[in-house]
């Protein structure tokens, strides 16, 4: 299958879908369609709740895509590529509505800073988490602002240099990420979409003044972000992340 941005929105309910088939890992046109999506669906008055998934049933992100990761010839295309999830966490904090991530499967790197974004987060018993940017020579730092703001410092500090493993989903659940985890994908569609029904039965004035003060002091992360991706830019041209990227290949 190709890769995609997909939306369909059923009783005030809209749902967006990306898929990429190297494990849901995403290039910059997907990242880019995928903050538009999310900011014109926010827009429409008749949408009242999202719910961000991606397509396939193992993996919900495996992160960037690698191989625009080692095409990274100088600092400035650098921070493009980095901006991408910092974009997308951007119009998934600016957003009206609330989103709930629905996480069927691991997610690692930036794909966690996307569950981090939801406001509400839901997943199944495989979806286990994972930062491993450190082993490529730079860091979770675009991503890593949303992870602390769910998850806690410590948390966060823990899987950022623990960066070989992966944390199973009960893990997270315990640390905040996941509100539920659920045994299978067909169980954890059903409750987020029975949760997404009651959602609608709120006052969405009350609603999108919640979710203002849940984001509460995170108005700086347009340019925090921004500085984080120029980091990442740079680090990615070390001798030491060239080198490594050429095991990876």
């Amino acid at each position: 299958m190709d890769a995609y941005v997909k939306h369909n929105i059923e009783n005030h309910i809209a749902t967006i879908e990306f898929f990429h088939p190297e494990q849901n890992s995403l290039p910059g046109t997907i990242l880019s369609q995928l903050a538009d999506t999310i900011t014109e669906v926010g827009n429409l008055s008749d949408v009242k709740v999202i719910i961000l998934k991606s397509g396939g049933d193992r993996t919900f992100c495996a992160g960037a895509s690698f191989q625009e990761l080692i095409s990274i010839n100088d600092a400035a295309v650098g921070k493009i590529f980095f901006s991408g999830f910092a974009n997308v966490i951007n119009v998934m904090r600016k957003c009206p509505k609330f989103i709930i991530g629905r996480i069927q499967g691991k997610t690692v790197g930036g794909g966690l800073g996307i569950a981090a974004a939801t406001d509400y987060c839901m997943a199944t018993k495989f979806a286990a988490i994972k930062l491993s940017e450190l082993n490529v020579g730079i860091g979770p730092f675009v991503v890593s602002p949303a992870i602390e703001r769910k998850m806690g410092l410590s948390s966060m500090s823990q899987i950022a240099i623990d960066a070989n493993s992966f944390y199973e989903a009960s893990w997270a659940k315990e640390k905040g990420l996941f509100a539920s985890v659920y045994e299978s994908i067909e169980e954890l569609d059903e409750e987020v979409q029975k949760f997404a029904q009651h959602l609608c039965t709120y006052n969405p004035e009350a609603m999108l003044e919640m979710k203002k003060v849940f984001w509460r002091g995170t108005e700086d992360w347009d340019n925090l972000l921004a500085e984080r991706a120029a980091i990442s830019g740079r680090l990615v041209l070390s001798n030491f992340t060239k080198e490594t990227l050429k095991k990876f290949k």
